[in-house]
């Protein structure tokens, strides 16, 4: 699989580096390829919220305005993407076709080839306009996975919190994990027919 990691301006970085730090430690072994590509902004909070070089993942990282980038192109053949995190800025201009940088470019890639775009929205509270652009995107074929947390798995760590958010946005890739524990009902004496 050839996987695109957008990171975007918005607070959230944390997600991006527990997907990209598993995609590391676990992708060679799955036959996952992959790439990032930070916004502008994407850069200026990840140094902010993580201050380390992204380079440390040993990822190809593609500058925000190379638009000869591979994944600029469909024949380049990327089988999915990840915006995580996904602002409402670059959601209104993945919605819209808006390609201004190559985050932009590669989502409307992945949209146009009918391929897998996973937008992991990170903002609140939602405008009508926001609740639009989610509806368009939604309509185009991406999967809009907001970054809200669960806890029946009974996180004890912050690591683990964003787990609840990070299984679930390698589950929508297609990538096998097992960072949180799964749902598996109530135990059967508490639940009711």
């Amino acid at each position: 699989m050839k996987l695109v990691v957008g990171i975007s301006g918005a607070s959230g970085a944390p997600y991006a580096d527990r997907v990209l730090s598993f995609l590391r430690d676990h992708g060679e072994e799955q036959g996952i390829e992959t790439h990032i590509v930070l916004s502008k902004m994407g850069r200026v909070v990840w140094n902010h919220e993580i201050g380390t070089d992204p380079a440390e993942y040993g990822m190809p990282i593609w500058l925000p305005g190379d638009m000869t980038a591979p994944m600029a192109s469909g024949s380049a053949k990327f089988d999915a993407m990840v915006v995580v995190p996904c602002s409402g800025g670059s959601l209104s201009r993945i919605a819209h076709g808006t390609s201004s940088d190559l985050l932009g470019r590669a989502a409307d890639v992945m949209l146009k080839e009918r391929r897998k775009l996973v937008l992991v929205l990170r903002e609140t509270p939602l405008s009508l306009v926001h609740i639009r652009n989610l509806e368009a995107v939604t309509l185009a074929g991406a999967v809009v996975l907001p970054a809200v947390p669960s806890f029946y798995s009974m996180p004890a760590t912050k690591t683990e919190l964003i787990d609840t958010v990070t299984s679930r946005i390698l589950d929508q890739l297609g990538v096998d994990n097992e960072l949180m524990r799964r749902w598996t009902g109530l135990h059967p004496k508490e639940s009711s027919p």
